[in-house]
């Protein structure tokens, strides 16, 4: 049985794609993403909205930073946020609505074509998608 071309292609970038939802499962990093991604503020702003202290939102900020994720742009003394990776423009959305979501797979043919159109697998009768919580 032959790998599906999405599949081929992940497995090539499993361990970018591991890192990337690394820095997604901290939860003050996605917090910030989802922030900045809604559109791009300040440090203030985002201590403000967010309610995060500035020293561990000044650490969390240094990571996204050192991970290309997010860019900064210096105005006066401010220094503004705004999202440097286009993948973060899809997980974010895609991200929010998972998790707003009934979390039973269900038997519909709609659900497995859109699991199959995105993974290149069809999931077999029976099979299920579950997500742990760490922490």
């Amino acid at each position: 049985m032959n790998a599906s071309p999405k599949l081929a292609s992940l497995t090539k970038r499993a361990t970018e794609a591991t890192e990337l939802l690394r820095l997604l499962a901290n939860t003050n990093r996605l917090l910030l993403l989802c922030r900045i991604a809604q559109s791009e503020c300040s440090v203030g702003q985002m201590e403000t909205d967010l309610q995060i202290q500035q020293p561990a939102l000044s650490q969390q900020l240094a990571e996204l930073r050192r991970a290309e994720l997010v860019k900064t742009r210096r105005e006066s003394r401010s220094i503004f946020y705004s999202i440097a990776d286009a993948r973060l423009l899809t997980l974010l959305p895609a991200l929010c609505a998972a998790m707003s979501e009934p979390r039973d797979l269900p038997g519909d043919p709609a659900s497995t074509a859109t699991i199959t159109e995105a993974t290149g697998i069809s999931p077999r009768h029976g099979d299920t998608i579950r997500f742990a919580r760490t922490g």
